[in-house]
């Protein structure tokens, strides 16, 4: 019940503040959000949660990887996707979000055009950032967090595909 709160929460402020994030007084107009990318979600098992996704919702796994110590399934809805998020190595960040909130939702993904131009803009402004410099991350991505004491409390992070695919 309380993890169900804590993800309403935070859904609310994605959808309630996202544009305060978006809008020219916390970015400026150089910055080029594309779109959500996608929402990643901690889970405790990968199996199960698809199961949800593709037996309860008319949805489809596009394909799963293992990433920095993760299982990782990959969602397309619309224009975006679900990141389901499995600790497999024990020690993975999302065993510590985990351990500390339980399954929900652990962060949101903006797919930019430039993520260094992104990052040197963010910088420039006096957001605080967790990763500073793009680091690569799934599906190819080239990625960066900003630190959610600097966005409201939400894990917010940057991406940019390595190449022209969509990354959906």
């Amino acid at each position: 019940m309380r993890q169900n709160r804590q993800s309403l929460r935070l859904a609310h402020r994605v959808l309630h503040r996202k544009n305060d994030f978006l809008n020219e007084g916390f970015c400026g107009v150089s910055m080029k959000i594309k779109r959500i990318a996608h929402l990643g979600v901690a889970v405790n098992n990968l199996d199960d949660a698809l199961k949800l996704f593709t037996n309860g919702l008319p949805l489809a796994v596009t394909h799963t990887e293992e990433y920095q110590g993760m299982k990782i399934g990959f969602i397309p809805v619309g224009e975006s996707s679900i990141e389901l998020l499995e600790d497999v190595s024990g020690a993975s960040a999302i065993r510590k979000f985990l351990d500390k909130n339980g399954e929900g939702i652990h962060h949101i993904a903006f797919e930019v055009d430039d993520i260094n131009e992104a990052l040197q803009e963010l910088k420039a402004k006096g957001v605080r950032l967790i990763d500073e410099t793009p680091r690569s991350g799934a599906h190819g991505m080239s990625i960066a967090f900003m630190h959610p004491k600097a966005t409201h409390g939400i894990l917010m992070e940057l991406c940019q595909p390595s190449s022209k695919d969509d990354h959906k």
